[in-house]
C-alpha cells in the first residue's frame, strides 16, 4: 500500500517503492532447523548438512566462498573472498538424493553451484546457474576427521578446489581431482558453538530453528543474524523461516525480516523472555519508510529491551500477537529523521504493553484485546477494539475509533512445550464481549492438542499428502516453505486446526482453489499466505459451500493472520480471492492484496476482479485490508455482518474510465459494497484511499455503496486521494464531501 499524502502536522511522505540494498553484516551458523550438529571427528564418508543459510570457508586460505559482486544471475563466478558476513557469502543447502545437495546463494536459493559445461575435466570453473536438476549442480559433502568437509561433484567425481591453493581475493573456484589438500577442505560453521535443537524436538523440516536457553548466546545470535541477512530484502523470495524459542531467558538482538516468524514456546508469553536488543523491525528504505514492510510475524514472548522501547515499524501482514512488552512501543522508524518514514497499517492483538504506544507516522492501525499503558499519535484511522488503556472515542479529531469490547473473538492457536517437555498446540476458546488479553490472569480457556494429533507438513508435501492426513482426522501444522497444490486442501472435519509457521505459502496450480472447507463447526485456519499462480483461479479460498445455511454461532470457523497475494512475485491471476459462505465466520487480521509493484503486475497482467465476497450471515471481521482489485474490493451479501477496522486502496493501474465503470453507470467500483438485499450490517473505522496512478483524471463515484436503512450502519469513515491522483466524489453513496488533489482528505462520522 503506497501512501503519498501529507497529513497536517506531519512531514510529507515520499513514495515507498524503494528497497534497501545494503546487506547487514552477519556471522552465519549452521541452523538448528535440521536437527543436526556439525559432523566432527568422523571417518571420511557422506555427510548430512542443514538446509538453511551457512558460510563456507576454505581451510587453506581462510576465505569465504562468495558470489562475485553479490550477483545472483546465471554465470556469476563462485569465488573466494575475505569473509564479510554479507548475503553473497550465505549459502543454502538443499538435499536432492543419495546424500547430494544443491547449494544455492541464500538470497536466490535456486541459483546454485554449477560446474561449467557439464565438464569432467580438471580446472572446470564453478559458477551460479539456475538449478535444473543436472548432476553438475549437485555436490556430496564428505566429512573429514578435522570436522571440515570436501565437496564432490556428482557429474565429475572431482572436488571443489581453490586453484593453486591461492589465498588471494576474487579467485574463482574450480573442480579438481580430489587430493586431500587444504585447498579442497572447507568449514561450514560460525562462531560460538552450535544450535542443535533439544532432544524430543519434532522434525519440523529445514526452515524451523528451535533455540534452547542452554545454547550460547553467541551461537543463537549468529543464527538470528544468518536468517535476517537472508531475509532482510527477500520480499518476494521463496525462502521461509520460523525461529522458535524454548522457555527461558535470552540476551539477544532479533531483527525480523520478510517471510520470518519469531515465536516463544511457552504456554504463557512470560515463559520466554527476550532481553538485550529485543525484537525490532525498522523501515525498509534508507529514510525509514516502512510502508512496504509486509509478511512477518512475532508471537508469544516477553520483551525487556535494554533501550526500554520496541520498534515495530510495519504495514500489512505483520501480526504482533500475545506479547508482553516491558516498556513502550514505536510503530514507525524514528532513526532516520522524519522526511519519509511512513508506515501503513498494522495489527497488535492479545498483548500487553506496559508503556506508551507511539504511532508517529503510522497512517492507520488496529489494536485488539490489548492492554496498553497509553497511546500517542494519530493520522487517518486508528481503531481500538476490546482494549484497556486505549484513548477514548474521538473521531475525527483525533481520528480514534474506540469500541469497548470485541463481541465475539477467538485468539490464534500456537505451538508450545509443556513442563514435561511435550510439544502441543494450544487452541484458545471462543470469547464473547472480551476486553484485554486472555492470558494475564493465568492460562486462558482452551484446549491443548498433542503434536501427535498433527500432520507436520514440510517442503515437498503435496495436496495429496496433506489431504490424506486431513481425511485421516489429523490437524495440519504447515512448516515454512512454498507448497504447490494440484488440488484444494479440503478441510471437512469439525474443529480442525490448520496452523502455518513462518508464512507458509500455498500456491494453487492449474487454476484450482487453494483451500476449501465444509460447512461445519470450529475450523481454525491461521498463519498462511495464499499466493495466486499464473493460471487463473476462480477463487483462492472458499469457506463453506455455496448456499451454506447452518448456524455456527457457538463454534465458528476462524481465520487468523491469513494473507492473500495476486501478483508481485509473478503474474498471478484469480477472479475472486476469498469467498465466505458459512455463517458466523470470524476473520482476524486478513490482507487481500492484488500486487501493485515488483514482478507480474499490470491491469491485464495480474487480473483480479474481487477481493472478499461474504455470503454467510453473522460474519465478523477484525482488521480487514483489501487492496487494488479491479472491481469491488469487498462485497457483503449476508446479513448481520460486522467489520472493525477496514483499510482499502483503489487499483493504481486503471487505464481509463471506460474500463472502470459499472454496468449501472457508476464511475468506478466502490471499495465496500453492501448488497441491496442486506438489512443488518455495521462497520467501525473505515478508511478508503484512491491512488489512480496511471490516470489521475479518473473518478470514483463513491467509496462505500450501501442500502439506506436504519440497521445498516457505518461509523467513522475517512477518504483520501494520494499523490494528487484521482477523485472520490462521495464517501457513502451521495453523502460525504469530495476529495481531490487539492482537497485530499474527508471524514464522515456516521451513516445514515
Amino acid at each position: 500500500m503506497t501512501q503519498v499524502l501529507a497529513v497536517p502536522g506531519t512531514p510529507a511522505p515520499t513514495r515507498r517503492r524503494r528497497r534497501r540494498t545494503a546487506a547487514l553484516a552477519a556471522a552465519l551458523l549452521l541452523p538448528a532447523s535440521a536437527g543436526l550438529a556439525l559432523v566432527t571427528a568422523r571417518d571420511a564418508g557422506a555427510a548430512t548438512l542443514p538446509t538453511a543459510p551457512a558460510t563456507v570457508v576454505d581451510a587453506g586460505s581462510g576465505k569465504c566462498v562468495d558470489a562475485r559482486a553479490a550477483a545472483t544471475g546465471n554465470g556469476t563466478a563462485v569465488q573466494q573472498y575475505t569473509c564479510n558476513g554479507t548475503a553473497a557469502q550465505s549459502w543454502q543447502f538443499t538435499p536432492t538424493d543419495s546424500g547430494y545437495y544443491r547449494i544455492g546463494v541464500s538470497s536466490a536459493p535456486d541459483q546454485v553451484w554449477d560446474e561449467t559445461g557439464v565438464s569432467t575435466a580438471d580446472g572446470a570453473l564453478t559458477q551460479l546457474w539456475l538449478y535444473g536438476g543436472g548432476a553438475n549442480q549437485q555436490w556430496l559433502p564428505v566429512a573429514e576427521s578435522s570436522g571440515t568437509f570436501h565437496f564432490v561433484n556428482r557429474n565429475s567425481g572431482k572436488c571443489l578446489d581453490v586453484p593453486s591453493a591461492s589465498t588471494a581475493d576474487s579467485v574463482q573456484l574450480q573442480q579438481y581431482t580430489c587430493n586431500g589438500t587444504a585447498a579442497q577442505s572447507f568449514t561450514v560453521s560460525g562462531s560460538g558453538g552450535t544450535t542443535t535443537p533439544p532432544a524430543g524436538t519434532p522434525d519440523f523440516g529445514p526452515n524451523v530453528t528451535v533455540f534452547d536457553p542452554s545454547m550460547s548466546a553467541s551461537a543463537i545470535q549468529s543464527q538470528i543474524n544468518s536468517v535476517y541477512n537472508a531475509q532482510v530484502n527477500n520480499e518476494f523470495g521463496t525462502q521461509r523461516n520460523a525461529m522458535l524459542f524454548m522457555p527461558g531467558t535470552y540476551n539477544v538482538n532479533i531483527p525480523v525480516g520478510y517471510n520470518t516468524q519469531v515465536s516463544g514456546l511457552g504456554l504463557s508469553p512470560d515463559q520466554v523472555s527476550i532481553t538485550g536488543g529485543g525484537i525490532h523491525v525498522e523501515g525498509h528504505t534508507s529514510d525509514g519508510n516502512a510502508t512496504q514492510n509486509f509478511w512477518r510475524d512475532v508471537e508469544n514472548m516477553s520483551l525487556s529491551p535494554s533501550s526500554g522501547s520496541t520498534m515495530y515499524a510495519v504495514s500489512q501482514a505483520d501480526p504482533f500477537r500475545r506479547m508482553d512488552v516491558h516498556g513502550g512501543m514505536l510503530l514507525y522508524d524514528n532513526t532516520h529523521g522524519t522526511s519519509g518514514n511512513w508506515s501503513s497499517g498494522g495489527y497488535i492483538g492479545d498483548s500487553r504493553i506496559s508503556g506508551t504506544i507511539s504511532s508517529g507516522t503510522q497512517q492507520q492501525f488496529l489494536t485488539k484485546n490489548t492492554a496498553m499503558g497509553g497511546w500517542n499519535g494519530s493520522n487517518w484511522n486508528m481503531v481500538f477494539v476490546g482494549d484497556t488503556g486505549a484513548p477514548g472515542q474521538s473521531f475525527p479529531n483525533p481520528p480514534n475509533t474506540t469500541v469497548a469490547q470485541s463481541p465475539t473473538s477467538k485468539e490464534k492457536p500456537f505451538l508450545y512445550v509443556d513442563a514435561s517437555g511435550n510439544w502441543q498446540v494450544f487452541d484458545p476458546a471462543l470469547r464473547t464481549n472480551a476486553q484485554g488479553p486472555d492470558w494475564v490472569n493465568g492460562t486462558p480457556a482452551g484446549t491443548s492438542l498433542p503434536i501427535s494429533d498433527f500432520y507436520i507438513a514440510k517442503p515437498g508435501d503435496t495436496a495429496t499428502t496433506m489431504n490424506d492426513a486431513l481425511a485421516a482426522g489429523k490437524n495440519l501444522l504447515v512448516t515454512p516453505g512454498v507448497y504447490h497444490l494440484s488440488a484444494p486442501l479440503n478441510v471437512t472435519r469439525p474443529d480442525t486446526v490448520v496452523l502455518g509457521l513462518g508464512l507458509a505459502t500455498l500456491v494453487p496450480d492449474n487454476g484450482v482453489t487453494a483451500v476449501t472447507t465444509a460447512d461445519v463447526d470450529g475450523i481454525d485456519i491461521a498463519g498462511l499466505l495464499i499466493s495466486a499462480n499464473t493460471t487463473n483461479s476462480a477463487t483462492l479460498m472458499q469457506i463453506g459451500p455455496a448456499g451454506a445455511t447452518a448456524s455456527h454461532a457457538a463454534d465458528p470457523t476462524v481465520l487468523q493472520d491469513v494473507f492473500f497475494r495476486v501478483g508481485g512475485d509473478l503474474a498471478g491471476k484469480a477472479t475472486t480471492t476469498l469467498v465466505v459462505n458459512s455463517a458466523d465466520v470470524i476473520g482476524d487480521d486478513l490482507w487481500l492484496w492484488r500486487g501493485d509493484h515488483s514482478n507480474g503486475v499490470g491491469w491485464n497482467t495480474n487480473p483480479a476482479m474481487q477481493g472478499l465476497v461474504v455470503n454467510g450471515t453473522g460474519v465478523t471481521m477484525y482488521g480487514l485490508a483489501v487492496e487494488h482489485y479491479e472491481k469491488y474490493q469487498t462485497t457483503w451479501n449476508g446479513n448481520g455482518g460486522r467489520v472493525y477496522f477496514y483499510q482499502s486502496e483503489t487499483p493504481y493501474d486503471v487505464p481509463d474510465q471506460g474500463s472502470w465503470t459499472t454496468s449501472g453507470g457508476d464511475l468506478g467500483y466502490a471499495s465496500y459494497k453492501v448488497a441491496n438485499s442486506v438489512t443488518t450490517h455495521e462497520a467501525w473505522g473505515v478508511g478508503i484511499y484512491a491512488y489512480l496512478r496511471d490516470n489521475p483524471s479518473l473518478v470514483l463515484g463513491h467509496a462505500i455503496e450501501t442500502p439506506t436503512t436504519a440497521n445498516v450502519k457505518f461509523h467513522d469513515m475517512v477518504t483520501t486521494v494520494l499523490g494528487g491522483a484521482g477523485t472520490i466524489n462521495h464517501i457513502v453513496d451521495s453523502s460525504g464531501n469530495q476529495v481531490t488533489a487539492s482537497h485530499n482528505h474527508e471524514t464522515l462520522t456516521s451513516y445514515p
